[in-house]
């Protein structure tokens, strides 16, 4: 029972951040950002859902396409007859090269009908997973300019410096906002391969689980700045 990821809880998580964002940051680009992050979760759902189940159309298909390689086969073999002379050893050598490279070939063929599932599921979720991955820099973006340093310490600004709205505490729930984010990013991302058993997908997964564990690394060390200094004010 909790030893897989429930996507309609990743989801109601999603939902109430958003709220929370809301009520403390109206209108603000962050609150943009997460209801961005409610539609791709809800596509992360639905897309996941999809990778998991068998397409049993194109299974039957490929099943059948398989069977009239292997049926043609048969009947080409069937059909032919040895020579009433036999076989000299150049001849041999000659009908045996043949045989191999149809072996070959039909095998090739028969593994190329047998992973196309595999690689529409994998190009779908590396599809999706790349979608993540933009969007944990589009949260980091956000969070790019809030420099804990000017909220705390009044300097003199330019005129491109970034306007600074926020307090200390305003500035703490706006990077823990922000974190909260691309630690749901992490968990839509593993969403992909908890049904879905592929090395390539998996790596992309964990590729971007990395990401939003390092940027997520970044702004709590913003945050314990803020909270360093705060609980600790100059005398």
């Amino acid at each position: 029972m909790y030893r897989n990821l429930d996507a309609e809880k990743i989801i109601r998580t999603v939902e109430t951040l958003n709220k929370r964002i809301e009520e403390r940051f109206p209108g603000s680009g962050l609150k943009s950002v997460c209801g961005e992050l409610h539609n791709v979760a809800i596509k992360s759902q639905q897309r996941s859902n999809w990778i998991a189940k068998p397409l049993k159309s194109l299974r039957l298909l490929v099943a059948l396409s398989i069977t009239i390689m292997i049926a043609g086969l048969a009947v080409i073999v069937r059909g032919s007859s040895l020579p009433r002379t036999g076989f000299d050893l150049i001849g041999l050598v000659q009908v045996s090269e043949a045989g191999l490279n149809v072996v070959i070939l039909l095998g090739a063929a028969i593994l190329f009908l047998v992973t196309t599932e595999l690689r529409i599921k994998r190009g779908r979720a590396l599809q999706a997973i790349h979608e993540l991955r933009a969007l944990a820099h589009v949260i980091d973006m956000h969070q790019l300019t809030k420099d804990p340093e000017r909220a705390l310490v009044r300097t003199k600004s330019t005129a491109s410096s970034p306007k600074l709205e926020l307090s200390p505490g305003e500035l703490t729930r706006y990077l823990d906002y922000c974190s909260e984010m691309l630690s749901l990013l992490g968990k839509l991302a593993a969403l992909y391969v908890q049904r879905f058993d592929d090395p390539v997908a998996l790596a992309a997964v964990n590729d971007v689980e990395q990401l939003t564990n390092g940027l997520s690394r970044k702004i709590w060390q913003k945050i314990s700045i803020v909270n360093t200094a705060t609980s600790h004010p100059q005398m």
